[in-house]
């Protein structure tokens, strides 16, 4: 069907459209007058959560992570909550509840269970958005029963927060606790081991004594480069001695050869002055040429002791620099010692102090989780307490007969158009054409009085006929 159509179907069957409204809103009226009164309270919290993980004492904050306001709104439509709330307002011992609950469900289950599952029915447990408001709602037949169990419920969700906040860190302060044993144990235990070899190895101020035996070390190291270089001039003196020691400079500069050549050289002159003058057998001859022999030999033995003298000084220090060297060797050794001992030390020193670290830490967690077990402060405030409501939240009479005239509207208008489609009419020329798939002549309109005859309307090809 066309608009059109749709239009002219429901201008032609408006009584019945008319009819379901009235009805619809009759209904309506009727069933929101004998519908029972029910009020609703509310009570507004405030929840302003810290973070603070009970153990590592870090502050996270719980208001930023995407599932801490449905936690909340779990816990308060949890059954501990419900539980609480009927222990506080002592429902479980009013008689006209224990009547009610042997008449309606007896034997199925606890007078408690029962309550917490009705009391939870009706409870509505709304965030605000873009906030940290929690709405606890309630609905009944009572505006000051309901009014007195939302404050109930705000007050119970106060106090079971608190104990699901003071419930980890008691058990967290008493975990503490244990670990704080182990790790005085430990701290003792480094600390022993640090004095037991600090006694063993004789290390008091390893840092001084390092630095003496350094400073000794590099001492003797000078004392072997100076020893080396006269060690290889003494060597180097013992070779030219050995391969001629009348040209060796340490020969030649001794004082006492020099005497002895000159006074050889004045003999020998002489020597040869009297040879030339006197027989072999002439005393003079014989005392001139003994003269010579003998300081010949005195300046050859001259030579041969101060040869002995470069041997023995090139000697001297080949086992100079063998003693120096085999100090420096022993004192290497020593600092060396000295420094994996310092290292040794290093490590038993940095146990001990990360042992009481951690043991200075846990002291410090286990007083403030020992606070924290014993706080009772909520971190949840009443914004708005619950009053009792003056007016009923349903029904809403207003809000049902809009809703009726709505229905009431779609009712007849769905009734019109399948009352066309079951008995469809010709409504208009359109239908004609449609139905018979012929040309229109003319239009014969309809008579505003009886009994005067208009004049027919001329169409397109002359009078209409009737159909």
């Amino acid at each position: 069907m066309t608009i059109s159509q749709i239009l002219r179907t429901l201008r032609a069957r408006y009584k019945i459209i008319v009819l379901l409204l009235a009805l619809t809103l009759a209904s309506a009226f009727v069933v929101s007058l004998v519908m029972s009164k029910t009020y609703k309270a509310t009570t507004a919290l405030v929840l302003n959560n810290k973070g603070v993980d009970p153990v590592t004492g870090l502050n996270v904050p719980a208001q930023l992570t995407p599932g801490y306001m449905p936690t909340q709104v779990d816990i308060v439509n949890s059954k501990v909550v419900a539980m609480k709330v009927i222990d506080d307002l002592k429902l479980a011992d009013n008689p006209a509840v224990k009547e009610r609950y042997a008449r309606l469900d007896p034997g199925h289950g606890t007078i408690q269970d029962w309550l917490a599952d009705g009391l939870r029915s009706n409870l509505t447990v709304e965030p605000a958005r873009e906030s940290s408001v929690l709405n606890i709602s309630f609905k009944g037949d009572d505006a000051d029963y309901v009014a007195k169990v939302a404050n109930a419920f705000a007050a119970a969700y106060q106090q079971v927060s608190v104990d699901l906040k003071v419930a980890p860190a008691q058990k967290a302060s008493g975990y503490i606790n244990e670990q704080i044993k182990i790790l005085r144990d430990r701290f003792e235990d480094a600390q022993n081991r640090m004095s037991a070899y600090q006694q063993k190895n004789n290390i008091f101020s390893s840092d001084n004594k390092l630095d003496v035996e350094t400073a000794r070390l590099n001492e003797l190291s000078s004392q072997l480069v100076v020893a080396q270089g006269q060690a290889m001039d003494a060597t180097s003196r013992q070779q030219q001695v050995k391969r001629n020691a009348g040209d060796s400079p340490d020969v030649l500069s001794n004082p006492l050869i020099q005497t002895l050549k000159s006074r050889l050289s004045e003999a020998e002159a002489k020597f040869a002055d009297t040879s030339k003058k006197l027989n072999i057998n002439h005393p003079q001859y014989i005392a001139a040429k003994s003269e010579v022999d003998q300081l010949r030999a005195n300046l050859n033995q001259q030579i041969g002791l101060a040869s002995s003298g470069v041997v023995n000084n090139a000697k001297i220090a080949q086992q100079r620099e063998g003693e120096i060297r085999a100090a420096l060797d022993a004192q290497k050794k020593k600092v060396l010692a000295l420094n994996g001992a310092r290292d040794e030390l290093s490590v038993l020193a940095n146990e001990m102090e990360n042992a009481k670290k951690a043991y200075e830490t846990a002291s410090q967690r286990l007083t403030q989780t020992s606070l924290e077990g014993q706080s009772t402060q909520s971190d949840i405030s009443v914004l708005t307490a619950a009053t009792p409501p003056r007016s009923p939240a349903s029904p809403r009479l207003m809000l049902n007969l809009l809703v009726a005239l709505v229905v009431g509207l779609m009712l007849g208008v769905g009734a019109a158009i399948a009352m066309e489609l079951l008995d469809h009419r010709v409504r208009s020329p359109e239908d004609l054409t449609r139905i018979f798939d012929l040309p229109l002549i003319g239009v014969i309109e309809k008579t505003k009085k009886l009994g005067k005859r208009n004049p027919p309307r001329l169409g397109p090809a002359g009078p209409a006929l009737p159909a």
